[in-house]
């Protein structure tokens, strides 16, 4: 025979609702999700919840339990007090359609945004070749099974409404992070892609996306960090810079900005890097040039900030590439020594046996 719990769950929808208790019986082992299927079978018939397979790997039951979001498929009963009240309600970040049900819709679209995988185009389906040390390397990003939890938890999208439209989130951070340490990506310059279009330097690392992962990806640590890092080294690293100058000359990239401001007569100014999508070959800047990324329109491509007397500063002048054709530099040649990788294993707090 199961006890009487109490808990107290979200009722309403889009123009508003409030928590309401109730009193269901939990038998032993059972998770909340379980506790939500008894209460709709027995005194609230009208509950919704989105559910699919009840494994912890579709990640449709997605929801707040206690404050904090989880898999309700994933959260067993055993873990609370047994007089403790357990509160369920939607995820918060994104809009109530019904009860615990919410409208996602935002990550789909982020999802069209960012580009697909490029195959190379002198290599055949079925000839593709990789390293195992490039198998592993992203490997870990592909467990994600887009519960969207780290997407709810990202302040950025969580307090922020008005950063949504520049901010793809977490979650597709390490889908380009994922990409850019593919070796056969077409595509080099994912990282220049997930900063001037992804939004990736509004993330400052709190780790709260890693926290709630239930795949244990270290979102954090082993994929916008290290974007960020190869960001930082190609945009201001001073070594990068002083490297540009040597072996360049000092010679001004002929680059330019295509805003709406820099139209006349600062379209004059030549040497001016285009964050809307610098790229090694000639083809993909021009087609930034145009305001267009990987055949995607750039809604507003941004500008290096000008002093006060309208000058650029320094490094924006200075280094003519934002990407590198591998994630680790341009000379670095595959495959790597395993023990040389920079990289935390999803396992490695737990302890060894």
């Amino acid at each position: 025979m199961g006890t009487k719990r109490q808990f107290r769950i979200w009722r309403g929808d889009e123009s508003g609702g409030d928590l309401q208790d109730y009193a269901v019986e939990v038998n032993e082992g059972e998770v909340v999700l379980d506790v939500i299927h008894r209460l709709q079978a027995t005194d609230a018939p009208d509950l919704a919840c989105r559910w699919n397979c009840k494994a912890g790997k579709c990640g449709s039951c997605s929801m707040e339990i206690n404050g904090k979001p989880r898999l309700s498929c994933m959260t067993r009963m055993s873990t609370f007090e047994d007089d403790e009240t357990v509160t369920v309600t939607p995820l918060r970040t994104f809009p109530v359609i019904r009860d615990l049900v919410t409208d996602v819709s935002f990550n789909y679209e982020k999802a069209r945004e960012t580009p697909a995988f490029a195959p190379p185009a002198d290599v055949a389906p079925g000839e593709y070749r990789m390293q195992q040390v490039d198998v592993e390397r992203s490997q870990e990003f592909r467990k994600c099974i887009e519960c969207y939890l780290c997407q709810n938890v990202c302040h950025v999208i969580r307090d922020h409404e008005e950063n949504k439209p520049a901010f793809s989130g977490p979650r597709f951070f390490i889908r380009a992070a994922e990409l850019d340490m593919h070796p056969l990506d077409a595509k080099t310059d994912r990282k220049e892609y997930a900063q001037s279009e992804m939004g990736l330097g509004f993330c400052n690392i709190t780790k709260c996306c890693t926290e709630v992962c239930p795949e244990h990806i270290k979102i954090t640590d082993n994929g916008i960090i290290p974007m960020k890092e190869r960001v930082v080294d190609r945009r201001y690293d001073p070594l990068v810079w002083l490297g540009s100058k040597i072996f360049r000359r000092g010679q001004v990239p002929q680059t330019s900005v295509t805003s709406e401001h820099h139209s006349g007569a600062g379209s004059a100014q030549s040497g001016v890097h285009s964050h809307a999508g610098g790229s090694h070959d000639a083809r993909s800047e021009a087609q930034a040039q145009k305001g267009v990324n990987w055949h995607r329109q750039v809604p507003h491509p941004t500008a290096p900030p000008l002093d006060a007397n309208g000058k650029l500063p320094l490094t924006e002048l200075t280094f003519d590439k934002a990407a590198a054709p591998s994630p680790f530099g341009d000379d670095v040649t595959f495959p790597l020594p395993p023990e040389h990788l920079n990289f935390a294993h999803p396992q490695q707090d737990q302890p060894k046996h």
